[in-house]
C-alpha cells in the first residue's frame, strides 16, 4: 500500500477509501488495473505530442491534437485533483516525487495559453510510469534504482571536483585557439572558443568550427588525446563508489539460520546452509533483533 496515510477508519466504508484503494493501491486486482490503465492512458497522450511536434501531421491534424491534448490533460487534472482528495494528508503527496511530477505533468498546458509553444513539454509526464514498478511489483529493482541514486549522491563530490577541472582546461584551450586562430577562422570570442574545446575534449567532434593553422591543429590533437585519457574518470569515481556500496549492502544481508554474511546482491540461498535469504527488510529487521 501506498506510504501516504490512508483516510480515517470512519471513512472505511466511504468513497474516499475505495478511491484510495484503487488509485494508490496495487494489490488489488482494481487497483492494478487503474495503474495500467493509467500508463496506457500517459502512453498515448505523449505519443499525441509527438506527432504534434511534426510538421505535416500538425498541418494536418492540428485542431485535432489540441483537443486531445486538453482532454487528456483535464482527465489527469482530475485524477490529480481526486489523488489530493484521498489521501489523509494531501500537502505531503504533493510534496512528493510523485506528487511533484504529476502536478508538472499538467502545467504546460495550462502556461501554453500564456507561452505557447509549451505545451510541448508535458512530455514530462512519461515520469508518472515509474508507477509501473508497483505494478508488476518490481520492487527489487526498484531497490537498484535506489542503489544507483544513493551511489550518484555520494560521489558527486569527487564528480564535482573533477567537472571543475574540465572547465578549466576547456577555459584555457579555448583561449589559446582563441589567439592562435582568431575570428576569421571562426573563433569569434572566447566563449565560442571555448565551446570548440567542450565539443572537442569529449570526443564529439561536429566540425562547425574547426582550426585551419598548423599550430593550431596541434594544439586541437593535444586536446582530444586528453578527452580519450580523461573521459573515463567520472566512470571510475561512480563505478568504485558503486563496488563499495554493493559490497555494504551485501555484507547487511546475514542468514537467519546460520548468521553467515557476505552474500552476494542478487543471492536468494544462503551460500552455506542453503536457507532463503531475507530481503533488504527482512535483513535490517534481523540486525535490530541482535542488537
Amino acid at each position: 500500500m501506498s506510504r501516504f496515510h490512508a483516510p480515517d477508519p470512519c471513512d472505511s466504508e466511504g468513497w474516499r477509501k475505495r478511491c484510495f484503494d484503487i488509485i494508490f493501491g496495487y494489490e488489488t486486482q482494481a487497483g492494478r488495473g487503474f495503474d495500467v490503465a493509467l500508463v496506457v492512458i500517459i502512453l498515448i497522450s505523449v505519443g499525441v505530442i509527438l506527432a504534434d511536434s511534426v510538421a505535416v501531421l500538425n498541418r494536418r491534424f492540428g485542431p485535432q491534437f489540441i483537443a486531445l491534448e486538453w482532454f487528456f490533460t483535464l482527465l489527469f487534472t482530475v485524477e490529480y485533483l481526486v489523488r489530493l482528495w484521498a489521501v489523509r494528508e494531501p500537502l505531503r503527496y504533493a510534496r512528493s516525487f510523485y506528487g511533484i511530477v504529476d502536478l508538472f505533468a499538467l502545467l504546460p498546458t495550462y502556461l501554453s495559453l500564456l507561452f505557447p509553444g509549451l505545451q510541448y513539454l508535458a512530455v514530462m509526464r512519461t515520469l508518472r510510469i515509474l508507477r509501473i514498478f508497483e505494478v508488476l511489483q518490481m520492487r527489487r529493482y526498484k531497490r537498484a534504482s535506489g542503489v544507483l541514486l544513493d551511489t550518484l549522491f555520494k560521489s558527486w563530490r569527487r564528480i564535482l571536483v573533477f567537472l571543475m577541472a574540465m572547465l578549466a582546461i576547456i577555459t584555457i584551450f579555448g583561449a589559446l585557439l582563441f589567439v592562435i586562430e582568431g575570428p576569421e577562422h571562426g573563433f569569434t570570442s572566447i566563449p565560442i572558443s571555448m565551446y570548440w574545446a567542450l565539443i572537442s575534449v569529449s570526443t564529439v567532434g561536429y566540425g562547425d568550427i574547426s582550426p585551419v593553422t598548423p599550430f593550431g591543429r596541434f594544439v586541437a590533437s593535444f586536446l582530444i588525446l586528453i578527452g580519450y585519457g580523461i573521459i573515463a574518470v567520472p566512470t571510475g569515481i561512480y563505478s568504485a563508489e558503486m563496488m563499495s556500496r554493493l559490497k555494504m549492502q551485501a555484507d547487511e544481508r546475514v542468514c537467519l539460520q546460520c548468521d553467515l554474511a557476505r552474500h552476494d546482491v542478487d543471492a536468494r540461498f544462503c551460500r552455506k546452509c542453503g536457507a532463503s535469504l531475507p530481503d533488504e527488510a527482512g535483513s535490517e529487521k534481523a540486525s535490530s533483533n541482535m542488537k
